[in-house]
């Protein structure tokens, strides 16, 4: 070898190095486990407050998680928050504002609007752009975003168990479950059982593929039917405790649950936690864990508000107000805890809505995030950052079974506006100060009640919502 050629060499040598390095340090892509429960309300575990329900598996989740306090769901009802999430997009941009088919009464002051009944196949969901990127999907559960031709297979999911139309399931949680997309098990199998069971038997299968694997619990959502398991212990907890009769507040026409004391839905709550743990148990056993981020939300407030008064609600979402089906509190603000490897857990105060999660998963994952979706990538969260962002919107132009009667709100920082179209009336309320909504400021604050209605209607024009109009009754 010549002095002159030694340093050419060199070069490659060190060039040889570097690429072999960058191939050996190439990170793994992050695997995705989405958990959504539907109807499971602010309070409803543990590590959100819950005394008497018991959630230790997602208490240790929620402990390796940064848990969001001021976290809400897209809708105060289903359909509208699982598009939300498929698309990172506003419900209303996406024309679907109530749960399939909805129930809109024509016997009533105002006439709720006409939405779809499936999420659009032109629109992108979050298992199509994974698909894209060499990500296996499996869906497990509620799908309620549309009929044959609108299921997950025909959205992005390469396997597709329980997923169709119905928002409950249609034969309750013991078979026969008449689930047109899967088969029924034994006798005593538990439908919660069940959607993990799947949901295992996909992680084991698995041939080392990234994955995109979405486990969307029937539960907590009606037929309240006690899991066998577990519902001894909660009665045994409600006689220690010698609960007589469950208390209740008046809500407008409505009332609303105040204590967490009903044995059949705790039990389906316990029941919820020890598949959770089943779950992540299993991510451990597999060594998946350290490259899988875990999200765990729900669709909607906790059903606690009600009209009919021969029945108490199964939950209560204290101190926040009313429930499920509202634009208050409990309505729409829900857990939400996502796990990513290599970052620390902490309580983020900072608020988040369903859209944010589509965003955010792909940014986690080194995906580039479509330019039309309305959510913001909560990944500063996970540095310590704050978010840009100022202010969120709620649509919600129809009546309900919980007592809603149309309307919207809008929250900017603190202040958060409810407009009650068919009252013709607006709410103001300071939530840093007053989070169960007991204190209407409107009156006293005319200029930020203005101030608040003007940005809301902004964004209902930018966004095409539809208003609901007279109801004519029909002849």
């Amino acid at each position: 070898m010549t002095l002159k050629r030694a340093p050419v060499i060199l070069i490659i040598a060190f060039l040889q190095f570097c690429c072999s390095s960058c191939i050996h340090e190439k990170k793994e892509p992050l695997n995705i486990v989405f958990i959504l429960v539907d109807d499971l309300g602010w309070t409803d575990l543990g590590c959100y407050g819950s005394t008497f329900y018991e959630t230790p598996h997602i208490d240790l989740l929620a402990s390796e998680s940064i848990l969001f306090t001021n976290a809400y769901a897209a809708s105060p009802v289903c359909s509208p928050t699982r598009a939300a999430i498929m698309t990172g997009k506003y419900p209303v941009r996406l024309n679907i504002t109530d749960w399939i088919p909805g129930d809109d009464p024509h016997d009533r002051k105002l006439r709720g609007t006409a939405d779809s009944n499936q999420l659009s196949l032109d629109e992108t969901t979050l298992a199509e752009v994974l698909s894209t990127e060499g990500y296996k999907t499996f869906f497990a559960g509620k799908w309620h975003l549309g009929d044959t031709g609108y299921f997950p297979e025909d959205q992005g999911f390469d396997l597709n168990i329980g997923g169709h139309h119905r928002g409950s399931p249609p034969g309750g949680y013991y078979v026969p479950y008449k689930n047109p997309k899967m088969k029924d098990g034994p006798d005593d199998e538990y439908l919660t059982d069940r959607l993990t069971d799947e949901s295992i038997q996909f992680l084991k299968g698995n041939r080392g593929e990234p994955f995109l694997l979405f486990l969307s619990f029937y539960t907590v959502h009606t037929p309240i039917q006690a899991n066998k398991d577990h519902v001894d212990h909660y009665r045994g907890k409600v006689q220690k405790l010698a609960i007589q009769q469950i208390p209740t507040s008046a809500e407008h026409k409505a009332h609303t649950t105040l204590w967490q004391a009903n044995p059949e839905y705790a039990s389906m709550v316990h029941a919820l936690d020890e598949n959770v743990g089943r779950l992540t148990a299993t991510l451990e056993e597999l060594g998946l864990d350290e490259h899988t981020i875990v999200v765990f939300t729900s669709d909607n407030g906790g059903l606690s508000t009600i009209t009919n008064p021969e029945w108490v609600a199964p939950t209560s979402v204290k101190p926040l107000r009313a429930g499920k089906g509202w634009c208050y509190e409990g309505g729409i603000r829900v857990p939400l805890l996502i796990r990513v490897p290599g970052s620390k857990s902490t309580t983020s105060g900072i608020p988040a809505i369903s859209m944010d999660l589509f965003p955010t998963i792909l940014e986690l994952a080194g995906i580039d995030i479509p330019d039309d979706v309305d959510g913001q990538s909560l990944k500063p969260v996970f540095t310590g950052d704050s978010l840009a962002r100022v202010e969120l919107f709620w649509h919600y132009p129809h009546y309900h079974s919980s007592g809603w009667t149309p309307g919207a709100a809008i929250r900017a920082g603190n202040w958060k506006l409810i407009a009650f179209y068919d009252l013709d009336k607006v709410e103001l309320y300071n939530l840093e100060a007053d989070p169960g909504e007991n204190n209407d400021l409107a009156d006293s604050m005319p200029e930020k009640v203005i101030e608040l209605k003007i940005k809301l209607q902004e964004w209902q024009t930018e966004t095409g919502a539809m208003l609901p109009e007279s109801n004519v009754p029909t002849q």
